[in-house]
């Protein structure tokens, strides 16, 4: 059961070793394009072509579909990158329901755990196999593994780190399950765990009061998309790339200085920050020198 290129590599990984996937479940095809055209998932896409019987359901809580998915007999379900599923569908198999989650449980629950791990500054993260039971994200761990985040980490280099190894835990974890040899720990109580909600547009817009660290730790954790964004002259920009540097421009939080030609400093609530590549409105993604070239700021 899953949707995005996340999932793939799992479902890439249990095929290549052997194992019998009787279907996979994933969201029904949507608009995409200028075209909008019906496009599927890149789960159903793999699926297509290992012909793999797929699932698409509007509603996990349809009697037919639960009726269809009963007839499969599955064993066992593996959740990547999906819904929220009914006890009705988790608690079918006569093995459970796992799911891949990309952080290290209990610490980032929720819909974005590697967005905000960089958003939040943090130099270490990784992947949990866990049982679905009713609260989301906290059922009985399985295996986790460790993955460092370095500074020079992003959404996009992360993700296929977590990507990757993440499809490696789930075989380990399978395999295991298989030969009814595996650890099942309940998740440690956090008074207060750290979470992962969804991103939202309010979330990718740049508050300057903040300090250069917290800004540039947001801008890591949105590049390459949805990417951080601010607005100059009038125009939303995105920016992909920044660097705290040793200056002061004793200007208002928010005032940005430049030479015109190579550098655009922003001032923060705590530091500076410089724009080392950005993407005005209606325009490419350029370094910083070559929008200067083009942009004339005021």
């Amino acid at each position: 059961m899953g949707t995005p290129e996340f999932a793939v590599p799992s479902l890439d990984i249990l095929v290549k070793n052997g194992f019998d996937v009787v279907a996979v479940v994933t969201v029904p095809d949507k608009p995409s394009g200028r075209g909008l055209q019906l496009t599927p998932s890149p789960v159903k896409t793999y699926a297509l072509a290992h012909h793999i019987p797929v699932l698409q359901p509007e509603k996990l809580k349809d009697e037919a579909f639960q009726a269809q998915l009963k007839s499969f007999e599955a064993d066992l379900q593996v959740v990547v990158a999906f819904r929220m599923l009914p006890e009705a569908v988790w608690d079918m198999p006569r093995l459970g329901t796992l799911n891949l989650h990309a952080s290290l449980l209990p610490d980032y629950r929720g819909a974005a755990p590697i967005n905000w791990a960089i958003i939040n500054g943090e130099t270490e993260t990784g992947c949990t196999t866990f049982f679905l039971k009713h609260e989301i994200d906290t059922g009985d761990v399985i295996f986790q593994f460790k993955q460092p985040i370095l500074p020079t980490d992003n959404i996009g280099t992360l993700y296929e780190k977590q990507m990757s190894k993440g499809a490696e835990l789930i075989l380990k974890t399978i395999s295991a399950i298989q030969n009814g040899d595996y650890p099942r720990s309940p998740q440690p109580y956090v008074e207060v765990p750290k979470l992962a909600p969804k991103i939202f547009k309010e979330t990718c817009k740049i508050d300057w009061s903040k300090s250069a660290v917290e800004i540039h730790n947001l801008v890591r954790g949105l590049s390459p998309y949805p990417a951080a964004f601010t607005v100059i002259n009038e125009k939303t920009c995105k920016i992909f790339e920044t660097a705290e540097v040793d200056t002061n421009l004793a200007g208002d939080i928010g005032s940005y200085k430049t030479d015109g030609k190579t550098y655009l400093h922003f001032q923060t609530g705590s530091g500076v920050l410089s724009i080392i590549s950005l993407q005005m409105e209606g325009k490419k993604r350029m370094a910083i020198d070559e929008f200067l070239r083009g942009n004339r700021l005021l």
